[in-house]
């Protein structure tokens, strides 16, 4: 209930129900998200997701995102370096995990020590230029928010939506092409295997094997007494004897086969080092595809964006 009427304030204003406090908010009251009015309030991100932080607690709405734009402008207000501290905590906190992830691969298996790199494979100028459009559309759709043009809002929406879709697809067949390089240079199983060597026939227990002698030993002694039935029983008890299971040995340490002894089964992961999720070698285009498009990843990949956005303003300002 709360997430639908934040997105209803977003929507038709705060002041929707006709409450004249609302009207006379201002940007910069406390109860005011500070964050969406410079741009990105993590809040909205990682909805439905694991990351899900819940509906923001304070206001969002276009229309004092733009008054506070306009003050911004003339040098009264700058909450730029607030939302730099939030999402470059969130930041740290997902590159923790992604290092984290990285010396688990390195301890499994060392050539996980050069996973591919996502952001540079995928960051090629067809997929930059969609970035940049995505980007403009979003602007875009703010505009008609604020304007009340509800049906270019929704159209603007789906042509975003439509460039999210084509830069994920773009961005899977880049990686699976890196991830095939990779699958490439892992070993392979052969085709026709060697078979293994018998593995030795284990010793019979001593004292089963004792049993057995003196089973033999009283069968032939009934048998020189002509008590047939008694030695036929007696050889079927030492027969018995022969097919009980041999003791088990210790089993052997696993890291001592080789490559042609053992079939290759492990998945050969790799770490997203835009969110920090496992990436198989061995998934799909498809899968790929719905990862690069998922909400998790774009929300990172939002962020970052955001992130490399505020640090060269603040960098041109201080030149």
């Amino acid at each position: 209930m709360d997430a639908m009427r934040k997105q209803l304030d977003v929507l038709m204003g705060a002041n929707r129900n006709g409450d004249v406090r609302e009207v006379n908010r201002k940007y910069y009251d406390r109860d005011v998200c500070r964050l969406f009015l410079s741009g990105l309030c993590p809040h909205e991100l990682f909805q439905l997701t694991k990351m899900d932080m819940g509906p923001c607690p304070k206001v969002h709405s276009l229309q004092l995102r733009k008054e506070y734009e306009e003050a911004k402008s003339k040098g009264v207000d700058n909450y730029d370096r607030e939302l730099e501290d939030a999402i470059e905590r969130l930041i740290v906190e997902c590159d923790r995990k992604i290092g984290r992830a990285l010396r688990r691969l390195e301890d499994e298996d060392a050539k996980a020590a050069i996973a591919i790199s996502v952001s540079e494979v995928t960051q090629t100028p067809e997929i930059l230029e969609l970035s940049k459009q995505i980007k403009e559309k979003l602007k875009e759709t703010d505009q008609h928010d604020l304007e009340g043009k509800t049906d270019l809002k929704i159209r603007a929406l789906e042509e975003v939506e439509e460039l999210r879709t084509t830069r994920a697809d773009k961005q899977s067949i880049l990686l699976l092409d890196a991830f095939n390089k990779d699958r490439a240079s892992l070993p392979q199983p052969l085709p026709n295997p060697p078979p293994l060597a018998p593995l030795p026939v284990a010793a019979p227990d001593p004292h089963i094997q004792e049993m057995i002698n003196e089973k033999l030993k009283k069968a032939e002694d009934l048998g020189e007494k002509g008590m047939v039935d008694e030695a036929q029983k007696a050889l079927e008890e030492a027969e018995a004897l022969k097919k009980l299971p041999a003791r088990q040995e210790p089993v052997l340490d696993s890291s001592k086969y080789t490559a042609a002894d053992v079939r290759i089964t492990d998945q050969k992961l790799r770490v997203c080092d835009i969110c920090g999720a496992f990436l198989s070698v061995y998934d799909s285009d498809r899968r790929l595809a719905d990862h690069f498009g998922g909400k998790l990843h774009l929300g990172y990949m939002q962020i970052r964006d955001k992130l490399a956005e505020l640090q060269m303003e603040f960098n041109a300002f201080a030149y």
